[in-house]
């Protein structure tokens, strides 16, 4: 009876070493997220990852229901999105809702009120840095809530102050 008991103690100081290793990544993983949730980020950390775009004034810069493939970061002038009637200007980002809906779509026009300074970063660079900082994603979490509230209670307002037609 007591020769059966041999294979499990084998395996349980097999075992331990590993769940001691597993234990450790875990209380690490731990600290990396409670210090995300404490890190508040500013866009401005993304710039030296963008590329620059210049947008004449009346120009389109992407049409609601287009792929959402960049999000951009406003450096100079007024970008405009007309189905809200919101603008965004230096130092603020957009196209970030898109980025991150299943469906990949732009959800609002964007336009240049003004001539405009953009910088862009692609969807795969921004998913990569993501994945190396967990601040940044947990930022792109807060911003996209905080955007599609906003975005929901403009539209209402905006669908309210429109004349009915009859």
């Amino acid at each position: 009876m007591g020769d059966r008991i041999y294979p499990v103690l084998i395996l349980h100081i097999i075992l331990l070493p590993l769940n001691v290793v597993l234990l450790f990544q875990m209380v690490r993983l731990l600290r990396k997220a409670k210090r995300a949730a404490a890190t508040d980020l500013s866009p401005n950390w993304l710039q030296p990852f963008m590329q620059p775009k210049h947008v004449k004034a009346g120009e389109t810069i992407f049409r609601k229901g287009d792929d959402a493939d960049l999000l951009y970061m406003v450096v100079s002038g007024e970008v405009r999105f007309p189905e809200i009637d919101r603008a965004v200007s230096a130092g603020e980002l957009f196209g970030e809702i898109g980025l991150f809906s299943l469906e990949r779509r732009r959800t609002q026009t964007a336009q240049a009120a003004t001539d405009v300074d953009l910088l862009w970063i692609s969807d795969g660079a921004l998913r990569k840095l993501c994945e190396r900082n967990p601040g940044l994603s947990l930022y792109f979490l807060r911003l996209t809530a905080t955007r599609m509230t906003e975005n929901a209670a403009r539209a209402i307002r905006v669908g309210a102050v429109a004349p009915n037609p009859a």
